[in-house]
């Protein structure tokens, strides 16, 4: 069996903040366009790397006054440029070992599924039994099944280093990697600051989504995913400069929100330079929320000199 200390810190010298390992079984259950068993039939583990989003990303956003540093290097730069570095070298590593890595980054090529309205896709499988392509793997569920963290009532992945602050890469390997345990821990206290600062209103208080990841229960809030799409892309006018002043309320916008973002100008030049749509909204309830209060009650390991929210917040009068 290859040594996965080893492979471990080979992808953390590369650059990977977390880094965990998934046994196949994990993945039982899963939708077949979602299980990456289907990419990689013979594949023994998925290997889950981690890269903390910086936490000044969001300090602009929560100013008002600088909004390109969470689109940019928040989402795009890990994303399209320093998650796939990193695979690209762990990938080659393994097969200096003499096994086949699958690198997945983090970014949907007209995927199988429509991972924003829940739709299959109108196009053929090769060969019955098979998904039709691409198979899109639930980056949040593999880190889980990594032994990576939690996820939260927001849906959002925990991890005890970072809370909500990271993104994922996965590669698929038939190396015979021993798999991490399981967290165990508890990061998310229910505290509902999610639900509250959401600025889209998209996470239920009430109605929950229940689902079992390797035997571990996993528990958040049903999230309306057409108002989280518009509320990250700037489409609500208390929370967004760049809202123009013919936007449609929120609900109308909800009914059409890529359509909705498009008429945003900022989503367009985001698109253009950072390929990748503004996410001006700056997570305001599912990250920088349940970032500021895990910080606040020391529930997760990172720790800064001063608190995040040293100003009242800002909100615009519409």
């Amino acid at each position: 069996m290859i040594d996965s200390a080893r492979l471990k810190e080979f992808a953390h010298h590369c650059g990977a903040d977390l880094v965990g390992i998934a046994a196949m079984d994990r993945f039982e259950g899963a939708p077949p366009e979602m299980d990456p068993r289907h990419i990689f039939p013979d594949a023994k583990a998925v290997v889950v790397l981690g890269f903390r989003i910086p936490r000044g990303c969001f300090r602009g956003i929560e100013e008002g006054t600088y909004f390109g540093a969470y689109p940019s290097m928040g989402y795009a730069h890990i994303n399209l440029v320093y998650a796939p570095s990193v695979l690209r070298e762990v990938s080659l590593f393994l097969e200096d070992e003499g096994y086949e890595a699958v690198p997945v980054q983090n970014m949907v090529i007209m995927g199988g599924i429509n991972i924003h309205h829940g739709t299959k896709a109108d196009r053929p499988s090769v060969a019955p039994g098979r998904p039709v392509p691409d198979v899109v793997v639930h980056f949040r569920l593999a880190a889980v099944a990594a032994g990576l963290g939690e996820i939260g009532y927001s849906k959002m992945l925990l991890s005890p280093q970072f809370g909500p602050r990271q993104r994922l890469a996965l590669l698929i390997t038939d190396a015979p990697l021993e798999p991490d345990p399981l967290f165990d821990g508890q990061i998310c206290d229910r505290c509902m600051r999610c639900v509250e600062e959401c600025c889209a209103q998209a996470i239920s208080r009430d109605e929950t989504v229940r689902i079992s990841v390797g035997g571990k229960p996993l528990e958040w809030g049903a999230l309306q995913v057409n108002r989280c799409t518009v509320g990250y892309t700037g489409g609500v006018r208390e929370f967004s400069p760049f809202t123009p002043p013919d936007f449609p309320p929120l609900d109308e916008a909800a009914a059409d929100p890529w359509g909705s973002l498009a008429k945003i100008p900022y989503n367009r030049a985001s698109e253009s330079v950072f390929h990748h749509v503004g996410a001006i909204g700056g997570a305001r309830g599912c990250i920088r929320a349940c970032m500021m209060h895990l910080e606040e009650t020391g529930r997760i390991q990172a720790r800064f000199h001063q608190p995040f929210r040293r100003r009242n917040p800002w909100r615009l009068r519409v």
